[in-house]
C-alpha cells in the first residue's frame, strides 16, 4: 500500500510514460558526467578582497585552464592578462578603454577566447544547468555560441557574424562581463565554507554577501559564527563580545556600515567614565591600516573597547552563576580580583593586574552593572535584533549551515571532535543526559536550531558555550584567558590549551575510528577542518595523519599571516582527485589588474584517483534512488497497478 501511494506521488510529477523515459535517459546520462568541482575555504574572518579574489580566480584553476587550452599558441603573458580578464572584466575593460580607443580587433580575439574557455568549462555540465547559469540578457546568444562548432559546414560564417554584430550594437563589454560571471559560477560548482566568517577582518557583512549569491554553498559553522548567531539572537553577553572584537581590530565599518549598528551609545559611556583612562591593554590591533586612525581615535576606540569588554565580563559572571551545569566558575575573573591590592587570584597565588582603574565595578558587587552600562547593553541588543541584513545574514546560517557536515566521503567540521588524553570522547551532560562524538555534535546543532526559534536566553546560552566552553567542538580550548590578556603581564596565564585532540589528530588509527564512526570509509575518505593556522613557516604541514586530515586554515586572515607565513589554503576536490592550493597574501585588485600579480605560490596534488563521476558520488546515490523509483513507475504504468493520466 505504501509503494502503492508513493508511485500515485510520483506520477503526478511523471504523469505518462513518455514523461517517465525521458527522465530515466536524463538521470542515466547525468551519472556519467564528470564529478563537478567542489572548493574548501575557511577561516575567512572577514578578509572580503582575498575571498572574493578566490572564487573570482577559482583559486587560481581558472589561469591554469587557460594553460591548458592555449598551450603553446599564446604567450605567459597573454595567458595570465587572460585569466586576469575573466576574474576581473570591469576593472580590465576600463583599463583598455584609457589605454586604446579602438579596440575592435582587441574584442574580436578575446571573445572568441573566452567562448572556446567557456565551452571546456560547460562541457561537464547538462546543458539544462549551464543554461540556468546564463545571464538573461545574453541568455539566447551564448547558448548558440557555447554549442556551435565552427568547422561545421555553413556555421562559421553565423558564428562570426554572431560576435561582429555584438561589437557593431556597443554591447561587448557587456557580453564579456557577462560571460566572465558564467564561467566564475562554473569554475566553482560547490562551495564548503568550514566556519569562522566572523571577526579580525572588516567586511564579514560582504563576505556573506558574497557567499550568498553563489548557487550552492553550505557553512559549517565555526565559533566566532556561533558568536554572531547568538548576537543576532539578542544574547546580551554574546552582544557584548561580538562588539567587545570588533573594537579589538577597529572594525567600527562593519558594525555602523554594514549593520547599522550605533555606537554613539557606547561611545558616550566610554567618554564619560573611562575619559581620563589612558586604556593601553585596550589599544586596537592594526594590521597594515594604521594610517587612517588619528591618535585620538585609536583612544576613543579603546576606551570604548574597555567599557564594553567590562560590561562583557560582568555579564559573564551573571551567566555562570546562573548555569552551574555549565562548570566554568573560574571564568567569573571579576570576583577573583582584589580591588583594594589590584591583584588577581589564580591557583598558583595573586598577581598584579596592569591596571586597577574599574570605576564602574563596585566591589561588594562586581557584577551588577551600572544604571548606564544597562542602558547601553540594552540599546546595542536592540540594534542587533533589528539589524534586517544581520538577521537575513544569520538565517542563510541556519537553512545552509550545520555543526558538521558529512559529504563525498569527507567529514567536515570547523574545530574538533572532544576527545580526552587517550582518545575516547570526552562526554558532557546536557539537560540530565550524557553526549559524546557524533551524538554530541548532533545535540548541539538541535540547540542551536531551537534557540533560534524559542529566542529564549536559557537556550541561547548553549551558543555561548559552543562559543566559549571547555568541551565545545568549535572552542576546542580548555579557557578562554580573555580577561588574563588584558590584566596580566604574565605570559603563562594567557595560555589557552587545546582539547588533546590536536595532539593526537596526527596518528592515522584516530582519524581512522572517527571517520568510521561518521559512517564514512576510514581509508579513503578525509576530516577537513580548520579553526587553527598552520604554521606553515615553521616547518608544518597543513597534511596530517597519513593525509587522512587536512587543516586548511593557512591564514586567510592578515593578523594570522605573519604565524602560517602565507596568504591561506584552498582545498580542490574534482573528478581527478585532490589538491591544496597555497596563496601568497593578496594585496589588491589594483595590483591585479594592473600589474597582472599572480597570488599563487604551490599546489599540491594529495590524492589523485580515476577520474570520478557524478555516480561516485552523494548526489549520484540520490539520482540512483531516483531511478529506482522512476523504473517501478514504469513498471506500474505497463502493468495497469497506476493510471496514466497523460498518454502520448
Amino acid at each position: 500500500m505504501k509503494n502503492t501511494e508513493y508511485l500515485q506521488l510520483l506520477a503526478r510529477q511523471y504523469p505518462g510514460i513518455g514523461d517517465v523515459t525521458t527522465e530515466l535517459i536524463n538521470l542515466k546520462a547525468i551519472l556519467n558526467l564528470p564529478k563537478s568541482t567542489e572548493h574548501f575555504l575557511t577561516d575567512i574572518h572577514g578578509e572580503y578582497g582575498a575571498f572574493s579574489h578566490h572564487l573570482r580566480t577559482a583559486s587560481g584553476v581558472m589561469r591554469f585552464k587557460v594553460d591548458d587550452i592555449f598551450g603553446y599558441s599564446l604567450s605567459n603573458q597573454a595567458k595570465k592578462m587572460l585569466a586576469i580578464l575573466i576574474a576581473y572584466p570591469e576593472e580590465r575593460l576600463k583599463i583598455l578603454k584609457a589605454e586604446s580607443a579602438n579596440n575592435r580587433d582587441w574584442y574580436q580575439v578575446n571573445i572568441h577566447r573566452l567562448i572556446t574557455i567557456c565551452k571546456v568549462l560547460t562541457s561537464k555540465y547538462t546543458r539544462s544547468k549551464v543554461r540556468k547559469a546564463l545571464p538573461q540578457d545574453f541568455a539566447y546568444i551564448l547558448d548558440e555560441l557555447l554549442h556551435i562548432e565552427i568547422s561545421q559546414l555553413n556555421r562559421e560564417d553565423y558564428y562570426n557574424q554572431i560576435i561582429n554584430t555584438v561589437i557593431e550594437l556597443e554591447r561587448a563589454d557587456d557580453f564579456i562581463i557577462a560571460i566572465c560571471k558564467v564561467m566564475q559560477q562554473l569554475a566553482v560548482d560547490r562551495l564548503h565554507i568550514i566556519g569562522d566568517i566572523y571577526d579580525r577582518g572588516p567586511y564579514p557583512d560582504k563576505v556573506m554577501d558574497r557567499i550568498m549569491a553563489h548557487h550552492d554553498t553550505d557553512i559549517q559553522w565555526g565559533n566566532h559564527d556561533i558568536l554572531w548567531m547568538g548576537a543576532a539572537n539578542g544574547h546580551p553577553l554574546m552582544v557584548a563580545t561580538a562588539i567587545r572584537i570588533a573594537l579589538r581590530y577597529a572594525n567600527l565599518e562593519c558594525l555602523e556600515e554594514g549593520y547599522g549598528i550605533n555606537l554613539l551609545p557606547l561611545g558616550q559611556l566610554a567618554m564619560e567614565v573611562y575619559g581620563d583612562d589612558p586604556c593601553p591593554e585596550f589599544m586596537p590591533r592594526l594590521s597594515g591600516n594604521e594610517e587612517f586612525y588619528a591618535e585620538k581615535d585609536k583612544l576613543l576606540i579603546a576606551r570604548m573597547h574597555k567599557a564594553i569588554a567590562i560590561i562583557q565580563f560582568k555579564l559573564e559572571g551573571k551567566l555562570l552563576k546562573r548555569r552551574p551545569d555549565f562548570s566554568m566558575n573560574d571564568r567569573d575573573c571579576l570576583n577573583r580580583i582584589n580591588y583594594d591590592e589590584g591583584t588577581f587570584s589564580t591557583p598558583d597565588g595573586d598577581y598584579p593586574l596592569t591596571s586597577n582603574f574599574f570605576p564602574t565595578i563596585d566591589p561588594a558587587d562586581p557584577l551588577a552593572l551600572t544604571a548606564d552600562e544597562q542602558a547601553v547593553i540594552d540599546k546595542m541588543t536592540f540594534y542587533f535584533l533589528n539589524s534586517d541584513k544581520l538577521q537575513r545574514h544569520i538565517r542563510f546560517f541556519y537553512t545552509n549551515g550545520s555543526l558538521y557536515l558529512t559529504c563525498n566521503g569527507n567529514l567536515l567540521i570547523h574545530g574538533c571532535i572532544v576527545l580526552d588524553e587517550e582518545g575516547q570522547y570526552q562526554k558532557l551532560d546536557i539537560n540530565g543526559r550524557p553526549y559524546e562524538g557524533q551524538a554530541l555534535l548532533d545535540k548541539f546543532d538541535e540547540l542551536v536550531r531551537q534557540a533560534q526559534y524559542t529566542q529564549n536566553s536559557h537556550d541561547t546560552d548553549w551558543l555561548w558555550y559552543l562559543w566559549t566552553g571547555p568541551k565545545s567542538p568549535m572552542f576546542a580550548k580548555q579557557k578562554m584567558a580573555t580577561f588574563e590578556r588584558y590584566f596580566l603581564k604574565e605570559k603563562a596565564l594567557h595560555k589557552e590549551q587545546l582539547n588533546p585532540y590536536f595532539k593526537l589528530r596526527e596518528h592515522a588509527e584516530i582519524c581512522q575510528k572517527i571517520l568510521s564512526d561518521f559512517g564514512l570509509d576510514p581509508d579513503n575518505g578525509h576530516i577537513i577542518s580548520g579553526h587553527t593556522p598552520v604554521k606553515e613557516a615553521k616547518g608544518e604541514s597543513p597534511i596530517k595523519a597519513d593525509g587522512r586530515l587536512l587543516v586548511i586554515d593557512g591564514g586567510l586572515s592578515r593578523p594570522y599571516q605573519s604565524t602560517t607565513g602565507i596568504g591561506g589554503y584552498t582545498l580542490i576536490y574534482n573528478s581527478w582527485g585532490l589538491r591544496l592550493v597555497s596563496h601568497k597574501p593578496f594585496s589588491s585588485i589594483e595590483q591585479v589588474t594592473k600589474e597582472g600579480l599572480e597570488i599563487n605560490s604551490d599546489i599540491r596534488v594529495l590524492k589523485k584517483t580515476h577520474r570520478k563521476r557524478v555516480m561516485d558520488t552523494d548526489a549520484g546515490l540520490k539520482i540512483k534512488e531516483e531511478i529506482k523509483g522512476l523504473k517501478q513507475l514504469l513498471q506500474a504504468y505497463r502493468t495497469g497497478q497506476v493510471a496514466e493520466s497523460k498518454i502520448d
